[in-house]
């Protein structure tokens, strides 16, 4: 027997096999119908097409870290500036720093209107001060979307998101202008009141 040229009981069973791989493999029954069109029973190899580089996506746009807030180290010296302004027009620390506990309701009272008055000269004379919000307090106002929430603080029952209707209880405060006089060189402003001798 020879490759090309079977026995008779080699082609029987060659027959049977051929039989069921007919009927349950499509690419071997493609192959029979070749074979019977006088074409060879392998399918011609197929094109390889040049693989497609995969498209590089551009590299995402990293998002730049919010940057921290700078916290600014406020100077003293404006401070006991204001200070010692309080204290020499409504004798502020002087009223601040005296025992009050054996004094009278009526007394004490007569002490802070003193101070209530030179502290307002004071105030009025070198800030100018208006209110934030224009309505009068105890009215009934909108805050609206994008609001300044440094300028506007909510309290009480805070849901959701803006626009929100409420109760004003407070107007704010903004100061709109500072001239607080200019310090000389050589000035200690640590000093907020001389001390203050009497001669006889």
């Amino acid at each position: 027997m020879s490759d090309s040229n079977p026995s008779f009981f080699a082609r029987i069973f060659l027959a049977w096999v051929a039989y069921f791989k007919t009927l349950f493999d499509g690419d071997f029954a493609a192959g029979v119908v070749r074979l019977r069109a006088g074409q060879p029973a392998l399918p011609p190899p197929r094109e390889e097409k040049p693989r497609e580089e995969p498209r590089r996506e551009a590299p995402k746009k990293k998002k730049k870290p919010k940057p921290a807030p700078v916290i600014k180290e406020a100077g003293p010296d404006a401070a006991l500036q204001l200070l010692a302004l309080l204290q020499r027009e409504g004798r502020f620390i002087d009223f601040l720093e005296e025992d009050v506990s054996g004094f009278s309701d009526e007394e004490i009272g007569a002490a802070a209107r003193v101070v209530h008055e030179g502290a307002k000269k004071a105030i009025d004379e070198h800030f100018s001060i208006e209110p934030i919000h224009e309505a009068e307090e105890g009215d009934t106002v909108k805050v609206k979307k994008g609001f300044d929430a440094k300028a506007i603080r909510l309290t009480g029952n805070v849901v959701g998101e803006a626009p929100f209707e409420g109760e004003l209880t407070h107007r704010g405060w903004r100061c709109a202008e500072v001239t607080l006089p200019k310090m000389s060189e050589g000035h200690d402003p640590t000093i907020l009141a001389p001390a203050e001798v009497e001669l006889s």
